[in-house]
């Protein structure tokens, strides 16, 4: 057990204080395809009775119009994110027709670039930042592996914890920038065993051949439709469809907070020369924000994220800046197609004691030599990680997936025991036991049972991933739609269009100096 884990939960329990840890707070954003009855994108606008996607507050779109985004609030008990996130499925079901919603993570047949529309947020300056932003990601990366979906998990620790670990820590630092520290801590410790999260939960072992059309690649084919690897977990956190030198190049520090800000915001300020030469504004229009590495900080793939709520028109990383870190953003979770939101209960209570044990182990930093490690790690997971004899490299040791997976799950099992304790049940320590016993036996982590139902069903990626995406809308819909939540989801679409509209309205200044003050932040 983490020296540094024994001893924060020891002064928890033994000072009376393991309440401090009640009041987790979860919120939940995924992303799915809108697809047609030919199994393709979708080529219509996001539907207008589902509101202002530039506006709404629980429904909108991400990179393309036929990507949506559901977005619950902060919940204490996780479990009522969930029930808000089906909510939104019920209600979106309503006005999607013969549509479906994609229940995968990498997309449904796409014929090339041209059938990907990107997402419109309307005429204000901040509903053009929005689209020329995504105009620029399709310049540097391509429009395909905007179509990749997936779940972003939001976790804060309660307020109350942060004065009570610093004064048991000892520590002088004052409540923001302790906190902020704490949170960081987490991250580095997030960072050095997320490896585990994409064995247990990767569920993209698949997908259309669409996707790598006029690619080259090293997948297996398992029809003339559907690529795959044989012992892949998430071949949606590997890089296949994305190759980018200028994000390969980056050196953004998870050690502090002002490490990590100083370094992304230097590449948001610094040029790259093939940007540079595709120019910022035309006679067509803008090409992208800016010729720097990133043109804002949402630009930078990473798997965990730092978090405040930013004010209107101000910037995330100026957020931060000025008022550190509020929660953190999980961002390599899979849509698990057998799972009918693509996440569940378990999966949940699994999360919320990991990233626990991630804050109150080791703070050690993260050096650039055990960086270059997690990225291997990772790398051999998404492709691999299933893969009999696997082993992965701690500090200059091997050691197999079970064998480490083991020791993190141990820590992961002490903290279970404690968050149980506060709950009144056995939750958390269940939902341990459940993972223990897919590094016991491979074939029950959802990347092997999706490829099994495949097998058993003779159905290649496409056919399976749309008859359980309209398995799943027929569950949701059965389970229906409260008239509290359909009155105030109606209540929501009028009332966005009408936010979008006074926005418009609003505007006076040109969009040329709206920019410029914005990346001048």
């Amino acid at each position: 057990m983490s020296e540094a884990l024994k001893q924060n939960l020891k002064l928890l329990t033994e000072n009376g204080q393991i309440l401090a840890l009640d009041g987790i707070l979860h919120g939940i954003e995924k992303e799915g395809l809108r697809v047609d009855t030919q199994c393709s994108i979708s080529q219509t606008g996001h539907p207008t009775t589902l509101g202002s996607a530039l506006t709404h507050s629980h429904i909108t779109t991400d990179y393309s119009e036929a990507l949506l985004e559901f977005i619950t609030p902060a919940f204490k008990e996780s479990g009522d994110a969930l029930d808000f996130l089906q909510q939104l499925h019920c209600y979106t079901y309503q006005q999607l027709g013969e549509e479906e919603l994609w229940a995968a993570s990498m997309p449904c047949r796409i014929k090339g670039e041209d059938a990907i529309q990107i997402a419109r947020f309307g005429s204000s300056n901040v509903g053009r930042l929005k689209y020329i932003y995504r105009i620029g990601l399709e310049h540097r990366y391509g429009k395909m592996m905007q179509a990749i979906a997936g779940i972003h998990y939001n976790f804060s620790l309660p307020e109350t914890l942060w004065p009570v670990l610093r004064e048991l820590q000892g520590s002088q630092d004052s409540l923001q920038q302790f906190r902020s520290s704490g949170y960081f801590t987490l991250i580095r410790n997030f960072r050095r065993s997320s490896w585990l999260l994409l064995y247990l939960f990767g569920a993209s072992p698949a997908l259309s051949s669409s996707f790598m059309c006029g690619q080259s690649h090293d997948l297996e084919s398992w029809d003339e439709k559907t690529l795959y690897r044989p012992y892949a977990t998430s071949l949606r956190m590997s890089d296949l469809g994305y190759s980018n030198k200028a994000q390969a190049d980056l050196n953004i520090c998870f050690n502090h907070l002002d490490t990590y800000i100083h370094t992304l915001t230097l590449a948001i300020n610094t040029p790259y020369p093939a940007y540079e030469q595709l120019g910022v504004k035309t006679d067509q229009g803008y090409k992208q924000l800016n010729n720097c590495v990133l043109q804002i900080e949402n630009e930078y793939y990473s798997d965990i994220r730092p978090k405040r709520v930013a004010l209107s028109g101000e910037k995330p990383i100026h957020a931060l800046s000025e008022r550190g870190v509020e929660y953190i953003e999980v961002r390599n979770t899979d849509i698990n197609p057998l799972l009918p939101l693509g996440i569940d209960q378990q999966q949940s209570n699994f999360l919320d004691a990991f990233l626990v044990t991630c804050l109150l182990s080791d703070p050690g930093e993260v050096s650039d030599k055990e960086c270059d490690l997690i990225d291997k790690n990772n790398n051999l997971v998404v492709n691999r990680g299933r893969e009999p004899g696997l082993t992965l490299t701690r500090n200059d040791q091997q050691l197999s997936v079970p064998e480490w997976g083991g020791q993190i799950l141990n820590d992961i099992r002490e903290t279970a025991v404690v968050l149980d304790e506060i709950a009144g049940d056995t939750r958390y320590s269940e939902a341990v036991a459940a993972q223990q016993a897919k590094l016991d036996n491979p074939q029950l982590t959802p990347s092997a049972q999706i490829l099994e139902a495949m097998q058993t069903s003779g159905l290649g990626y496409e056919a399976f991933t749309l008859q359980q995406s309209r398995m799943h809308r027929e569950s949701i819909t059965d389970t229906g739609l409260s008239s509290e939540q359909q009155d105030y989801l109606d209540k929501l679409t009028v009332s966005s269009k009408d936010e979008q509209t006074q926005i418009e309205m609003s505007d006076t200044q040109g969009f040329d100096d709206y920019l410029a003050d914005y990346l001048a932040q």
